[in-house]
């Protein structure tokens, strides 16, 4: 607690003078253009990797980056948090992407990886268990993250099927039909403070060094126009 009552009067200090303005015309109201779902994980941290400022980002966290899909009528299965984060977000505010962003060592792939039972915490043990579609790809010798740590391998995994969780619901439906939104899956490597970005075309996730980010630059200044056009 120390560290961030010092961490918090030398933002006030150092840091906040410059961003006076800033919060000045948030206290108005957000306009953030992303979604970014990621895990709770203390070393993951999405403003930091991005480079982003205050009101760029909106954030769900949450243990293992996990989306509970969807049932019939747009209701989440499981704690309607998440739910209504996506309904907030994509309802209300001018988001145009999602992120799905997983990482190493991710504790709750690793529990998922055990069997997902965690003595003395049901609460966590249950939000586990939507982990379980993912374990059966890792068991079906599916090639995403081949090389990796098992645990990483299920946390790839992991990400691509959230994206699908994602698709359960008629709002995220109703804009990737109209053109409207795109998904992302991303995979935060701890160790390399490397981002990667899954690939359909090559199966795979990428590092997003210079090269990968010219070319997904690339691609996204070719559909922006046609986002737009649809809102």
């Amino acid at each position: 607690m120390k560290k961030l009552i010092r961490g918090l009067l030398d933002f006030q200090r150092h840091t906040l003078p410059s961003y006076r303005a800033t919060f000045a015309r948030l206290a108005k109201g957000q306009s953030p253009d992303c979604l970014f779902i990621s895990c709770s994980d203390s070393r993951v941290v999405p403003n930091l990797l991005v480079s982003t400022d205050p009101g760029d980002l909106f954030t769900v966290r949450n243990v293992g980056n996990l989306v509970p899909p969807a049932a019939q009528g747009g209701h989440s299965t499981a704690d309607r948090s998440e739910a209504a984060a996506i309904e907030f977000s994509l309802g209300f505010l001018p988001i145009e992407d999602v992120v799905v962003c997983g990482h190493s060592s991710c504790g709750a792939m690793k529990a998922i990886l055990a069997g997902g039972a965690v003595d003395g915490s049901p609460n966590l043990e249950h939000w586990l268990g939507h982990g379980k579609v993912s374990l059966k790809k890792l068991r079906e010798n599916t090639r995403v993250g081949e090389g990796l740590p098992d645990a990483d391998r299920l946390s790839q995994l992991n990400v691509l099927e959230q994206l699908e969780h994602l698709k359960t619901y008629p709002i995220v439906r109703d804009r990737l039909a109209a053109g409207t939104l795109r998904l992302h899956g991303w995979w935060f490597d701890i160790g390399a403070a490397q981002v990667h970005a899954y690939r359909a075309d090559l199966g795979r996730f990428v590092p997003i060094d210079e090269t990968e980010g010219d070319r997904l630059l690339t691609a996204l200044s070719d559909e922006q126009p046609t986002l737009r056009a649809v809102q």
